[in-house]
């Protein structure tokens, strides 16, 4: 088989592996990065009640470690995209770039 049968072969491959993880992460990325609508706000209000009153009641002690890991996981997420906005806003790793 020559060079260039090889280089089509192994394109034809990657895009037959690729194009069904593609069409799934397309799936989830349509519902999961989408920023909230209005009609979202209650819900939202509701879940921020509920962990308040977790923390009030203690109840958040009794949950499993599971979703004791999730939940850490997913607030180490969402500081690290807090960071890297900031990253992003100073356009410096380390302080502000202050012309006097």
């Amino acid at each position: 088989m020559s060079g260039a049968l090889k280089k089509v072969s192994f394109i034809n491959t990657f895009i037959n592996t690729a194009k069904p993880n593609l069409q799934t992460f397309v799936k989830y990325a349509k519902v999961e990065l989408t920023p909230p609508k209005f009609s979202d706000l209650p819900e939202i209000k509701n879940e921020i009640s509920k962990i308040i009153q977790t923390a009030k009641t203690g109840r958040w002690k009794n949950i499993t470690v599971k979703d004791a890991t999730v939940n850490s996981l997913v607030a180490i997420e969402v500081l690290m995209w807090f960071y890297l906005g900031e990253c992003i806003g100073k356009r410096h790793l380390v302080g502000y770039n202050i012309k006097l």
